[in-house]
């Protein structure tokens, strides 16, 4: 009875371990599918953050040139148009100034736009006087009376030698004042030839073709009196 007991009690533990091992073995199968779907997921994560991170960084590079574009156009600046209608106004003929307001002027304003369309203003009339001379001239040589008595005649001759040494006199300043009108064209006018100094705006009033201040001029004439230039 004992033997037989032994041998019923090893059997119902047999029968136990071997219930116990199917009960096991699908916990371990099991055990690998959340491994891996885990692995799946964090691998689709690590790609998904990876695409995130590259269209993001894809997305930010485009923006330096549109920075870059926007900030070119503050380097050149065009002038105002309201400046530009007001140095209008003032070279205009019906707004010249006249000896007195110049005069008045300071020195920082020597030599600005309005001076200088006054100055061209007088340069150009004289060259238009000056022509008009010139032709009068012309004229006047071809109606030329042939009188009888010498001394008529003397005295005619004389008046047109003297008209045509005024004339020749007139045609050298014709020069000067062409050669002046360039130099305010050029922004020359009214500073001296040697020094640079400013000529002055009361010699110019009294000479406007004048190229030399006071002082240079002067000194021009005293070289050419002691060495004949």
């Amino acid at each position: 009875m004992t033997a037989a007991t032994k041998t019923k009690e090893s059997r119902s533990k047999t029968g136990t371990a071997a219930a116990e091992t199917p009960d096991a073995q699908p916990a371990v199968k099991a055990a690998p599918a959340p491994r891996g779907s885990t692995a799946h997921a964090d691998a689709g994560e690590a790609k998904g953050g990876t695409r995130s991170s590259k269209t993001a960084a894809s997305q930010s590079e485009p923006t330096a040139p549109r920075k870059r574009a926007a900030t070119a156009p503050e380097r050149t600046k065009t002038p105002p148009v309201a400046s530009t209608r007001e140095s209008a106004a003032t070279m205009s003929s019906n707004k010249l100034l006249t000896e007195a307001e110049i005069l008045k002027m300071s020195d920082k304003d020597y030599m600005n736009e309005a001076q200088l369309a006054f100055f061209k203003n007088r340069l150009e009339q004289l060259r238009d006087e000056i022509l008009k001379n010139a032709d009068q001239t012309t004229e006047h040589l071809r109606e030329t009376v042939i009188v009888p008595d010498p001394a008529d005649r003397a005295t005619i001759e004389e008046e047109h030698a003297l008209e045509l040494r005024t004339r020749d006199r007139e045609r050298k300043l014709l020069k000067k004042v062409e050669q002046s009108l360039q130099r305010i064209e050029s922004g020359d006018y009214g500073w001296c030839e040697e020094t640079g100094e400013p000529i002055g705006v009361p010699r110019l009033l009294a000479r406007p073709t004048a190229t030399l201040s006071l002082e240079a001029q002067q000194r021009r004439e005293l070289r050419q009196k002691l060495f004949g230039d």
